[in-house]
């Protein structure tokens, strides 16, 4: 039996509708990108331009165009530019114009902090929208890829030996140059370029070496003050009990750099970090915080800290700046990479109850455990500490805290794997901070968009 099918036609003349509004449904995320962005104080953009030279694109539809792209997964400015050719969502957004890649890059490049300050413009219209109302924020950090390679990254010892090297053979050169009159030089031999080659190397080896200095110096006098708290904590301790703190003493820092501390020829400021699924890259840990209720990020940072406990403090600093409107933050769930007495005294400062987990907890606790009734409130003051180990088992401290790894890494997990985000493009820590930004911003308006229904 002959089947009728439907006839792909490419010959017959057809045109596109009169008017892009007609391009989308009326349900479309993009429509509701645009919708967000005409209610923005774009003002500090507008004012940038002076009004000289050709027309500039106006920086609304360019806003709209990285909101969109970084909702969708499409972050390059080479990409971007071919979507406004490839994709009626994106001829929507430019109404049939095609900035090219190079005023992406350079509108994005030139705006990034005024981007990255629309991340709380965007979470006050939820709030308006009646969508967001702050209370238990979930953290975590996860680690993106920098945009460089682990394998140009410069060791201590390396640089020593490779230092050591490049001066012998300078040493060579000039002994050759000395006796030019006398000897021919080797006719592939051209000596000033290769003097000139050798200083340039020894100028980045020299820059290296200083900038892993400074690190050292910097983590040993962060190292010294942890090693004198812990003393003077063993101390009072021995004082309060009367008795010898048992354990071994802590050991005392050693200055310097380690023969494998390192910095990276291409993003100085990335870190060799140890990733989820074992090894390591070139990265920079992304923080999200992350509203329980809705899933929506309330507060985003980057940094290069390889561990997580240096964060809590400019995680509170950022969800204190939030505007009032927006609610108060009264919980935080975080996990045990979190978890250290100063952290959980920031917390009880600022009046949030911590939720932070003072050690890995197994999969698939017994049935009598989960059941089990809420021991008894210790007698006495309670230190942060021992607040927290008693909150999280109680039963509702159980419930509050299990909602963490549901929320915090859902959002992380949609970012890399439906979005597609698994490295910056930007390099520095200041640039990968409004990158991040972006990011965040294309997930809270995927995100606006579900709730809002």
């Amino acid at each position: 039996m002959a089947v009728n099918f439907i006839t792909a036609d490419r010959e017959t003349p057809d045109r596109l509708p009169a008017t892009v509004q007609e391009y989308v449904p009326e349900d479309h995320l993009a429509r509701f990108v645009v919708e967000i962005v005409d209610q923005l104080d774009l003002s500090h953009l507008i004012d940038a331009y002076t009004g000289r030279g050709s027309r500039p694109y106006h920086p609304a539809m360019l806003v709209a165009l990285l909101f969109y792209g970084y909702a969708t997964g499409v972050f390059s400015s080479r990409k971007l530019a071919q979507a406004t050719y490839d994709s009626i969502a994106f001829r929507y957004l430019c109404a049939n114009t095609h900035p090219d890649h190079r005023t992406i890059a350079d509108f994005r490049k030139r705006f990034l902090n005024e981007l990255a300050a629309l991340f709380t413009q965007v979470l006050l219209i939820a709030q308006r929208m009646g969508l967001v109302k702050l209370g238990t924020v979930s953290l975590d950090g996860t680690k993106l890829k920098a945009n460089a390679s682990k394998h140009k990254a410069l060791s201590w010892d390396y640089a020593n030996r490779l230092e050591e090297q490049l001066k012998g053979e300078v040493e060579e050169l000039m002994r050759l140059a000395e006796q030019a009159d006398n000897t021919p030089l080797p006719k592939p031999l051209d000596l000033p370029q290769e003097l000139e080659r050798r200083a340039q190397r020894l100028a980045v080896i020299a820059a290296a070496k200083e900038e892993i200095e400074a690190r050292a110096q910097a983590r040993f006098e962060a190292e010294q003050a942890e090693y004198a708290r812990k003393l003077a904590a063993r101390q009072a301790r021995a004082e309060r009990t009367g008795r010898q703190p048992g354990g071994r003493p802590p050991k005392a820092p050693e200055p310097g750099p380690g023969a494998k501390d390192q910095v990276s020829l291409t993003d100085a400021e990335s870190r060799i970090m140890p990733t989820a699924g074992g090894g390591f890259e070139q990265a920079y840990n992304a923080q999200a915080g992350v509203d329980t209720e809705t899933h929506l990020i309330v507060e985003q940072h980057v940094t290069d800290h390889t561990n997580d406990k240096q964060e809590i403090a400019p995680a509170l600093e950022r969800l204190d700046a939030l505007p009032k409107a927006l609610g108060e933050v009264d919980a935080l769930l975080a996990d045990t990479g979190y978890h250290s007495e100063a952290n959980l005294d920031r917390c009880e400062a600022a009046g949030i109850d911590p939720y932070i987990c003072e050690a890995r907890q197994r999969h698939n606790p017994p049935l009598a455990e989960r059941l089990a009734d809420d021991p008894p409130l210790p007698s006495g003051k309670l230190t942060s500490v021992e607040a927290n180990r008693h909150r999280l088992r109680t039963r509702s401290g159980k419930a509050r805290y299990a909602k963490r790894k549901s929320t915090v890494e859902t959002v992380f997990g949609i970012i890399k794997q439906v979005q597609g985000f698994h490295q910056f493009l930007l390099r520095g820590l200041e640039a990968v901070q409004g990158e991040w930004a972006l990011v965040c911003l294309g997930w809270n308006l995927k995100r606006l968009f579900a709730l809002k229904g």
